[in-house]
């Protein structure tokens, strides 16, 4: 009777697993269509995206996030905070004080930080080509320019299912490329949690925050805060 009730659930799972036409892998499911902009989602889902909104204004970015035609693969707050508890540990190392707001770093670094993350146009996971880790040759994804110039690789991954290569959900990944001579060399592969928002002015796919620190290479992103001058916090 046991294993028949366990089988019974187990189905119960496949099927709803079946039923679900949207992509998603760890924040659970979404309504693919949405009446406002981009920006307007955002805020609609506090405090997941508080600090993330709170760059985009201290950029300068809102009227690119909330009005101009983008697909913007956005950071959770939780990226954010992983990359300036970073940042305040290299500080206190060197014996500078911490920051403590947001807009204490310099409104050209937040923009050249987001600017990674924004490309113009609508694309859905679909208009993504295949990227495979272990065939990267075959499988490479594609090039793309963000909207600040920088070379990023989106591609979609296709996990095997049941032993059958390639049969499984499809996930859409960043990638971060440190040295464009060698793209295939130290690729940094950041996953999509949920994918395919579609708003009134583009298109929303959510990075993983487990898996992702806002700027990608945080090194590189303390080095251009420091370099940039940090501002006293307000009073």
């Amino acid at each position: 009777m046991q294993n028949k009730t366990l089988l019974l659930a187990f189905g119960t799972i496949l099927i709803l697993f079946a039923s679900c036409k949207k992509y998603y892998f760890d924040s659970g499911t979404h309504d693919p269509k949405y009446n406002g902009s981009t920006l307007q989602y955002m805020k609609s889902k506090q405090p997941f995206f508080d600090s993330t909104l709170v760059i985009i204004n201290l950029a300068g970015l809102d009227d690119v996030v909330g009005k101009e035609n983008v697909t913007f693969f956005a950071p959770p707050s939780g990226s954010v905070f992983k990359s300036i508890k970073r940042l305040n540990i290299a500080l206190k190392r060197v014996g500078k004080d911490t920051v403590s707001q947001l807009n204490q770093i310099k409104p050209e670094v937040w923009r050249a930080t987001l600017s990674q993350y924004i490309f113009s146009g609508s694309f859905l996971l679909k208009d993504y080509p295949q990227r495979d880790t272990l065939a990267y040759t075959a499988y490479p994804g594609q090039n793309y320019s963000s909207y600040g110039g920088y070379i990023m690789n989106v591609g979609t991954i296709f996990n095997d299912a049941a032993g059958v290569q390639y049969a499984g959900y499809r996930q859409l990944f960043l990638g971060y490329i440190p040295d464009l001579s060698n793209p295939q060399v130290a690729l940094q592969n950041n996953p999509v949690a949920t994918s395919d928002i579609q708003t009134n002015n583009g298109v929303l796919h959510v990075l993983t925050k487990s898996k992702h620190n806002l700027g990608f290479n945080t090194d590189v992103f303390i080095d251009q805060v420091i370099a940039s001058g940090i501002l006293p916090p307000n009073k």
